[in-house]
């Protein structure tokens, strides 16, 4: 179906407002024009790019953190229930994947799982006392990796958390980590 301009438009605007995570080639997809199209429709409509909007989320998101500063964690933080569940997403850069194959390291998939177990405790003083991990499906350069955690178990000083991560559709990662917390007189 044909739309004229300020109908697209309207309809970008509220996509992106339900979705702020939707990229420009899937609006051009969805509304069946070039990619282009969609990024002067954004322009005239004041929106930013993906990664501008996704940079504006997480930073509402940090600041519920209590146990990490901005910089010590890995990915963005889309989504923070404080004690219950959170999500973020990381995509994989040429810094984080092995030069011949391109294929993400290990360390900074746990990593994003990890800190996003640390970000959702919702004290000062968070570590990690054990964790088993599995790597499902290999990452490559340049895909987005979502993660979900969420708190399966809470006791007196520690959370058990379950963390599934995906690229699209594709599981490629999953693990449970218990995690333990200081109080600030210990």
């Amino acid at each position: 179906m044909k739309r004229t301009k300020s109908e697209r438009r309207a309809l970008i605007e509220q996509t992106i407002r339900d979705n702020p995570f939707m990229t420009d080639q899937a609006l051009s997809e969805m509304f069946n024009v070039s990619i282009q199209t969609i990024r002067l429709d954004r322009s005239q409509l004041k929106i930013p790019e993906l990664r501008k909007r996704i940079k504006n989320v997480a930073e509402k998101q940090y600041e519920n953190i209590s146990a990490l500063e901005n910089q010590d964690i890995i990915g963005d933080i889309i989504e923070l229930e404080p004690n219950q569940s959170a999500r973020s997403i990381l995509t994989i850069t040429q810094k984080d994947v092995f030069t011949r194959k391109h294929i993400a390291r290990g360390h900074v998939i746990f990593a994003q799982a990890n800190s996003l177990c640390v970000a959702i405790v919702n004290h000062a003083n968070v570590l990690t006392k054990e964790s088993h991990i599995h790597f499902v499906h290999p990452v490559q350069l340049g895909e987005l990796v979502k993660a979900h955690a969420t708190v399966e178990y809470q006791g007196e000083k520690y959370y058990e958390m379950s963390v599934i991560s995906y690229v699209e559709d594709t599981k490629v990662f999953e693990g449970l980590f218990k995690m333990y917390y200081i109080s600030e007189d210990e």
